[in-house]
């Protein structure tokens, strides 16, 4: 048993370590218009996205996929997190928004 827990605790934290790096690529393609820490106002009309909440930035970009929010900028902004799962929307959350 407790070996069984052992690997469980090990894949977990391989899972976040992964997740980490992982948030940090998906992030790459924001960075042109959002800025390397989100403190941007990007093409001079969004928010800026460091200083939402997480669960703001979530909901945001659930909406965008969703078509239920944005504004000026939401076709270009839906089809950069279309293919976003859940995962990787809140680990690009965690990484972003402190």
């Amino acid at each position: 048993m407790k070996k069984v827990l052992l690997a469980t605790v090990v894949a977990l934290g391989m899972f976040t370590s992964l997740n980490a790096d992982d948030a940090a690529t998906l992030y790459e393609k924001c960075v042109i218009c959002h800025g390397k820490a989100g403190e941007k106002v990007a093409l001079g009309k969004s928010k800026i996205i460091k200083d939402m909440s997480q669960a703001d930035f979530i909901a945001s970009l659930k909406g965008y996929q969703d078509g239920s929010y944005g504004g000026a900028q939401k076709g270009l902004m839906t089809a950069q997190v279309k293919s976003l799962d859940d995962a990787q929307i809140e680990a690009i959350a965690k990484h972003i928004v402190k």
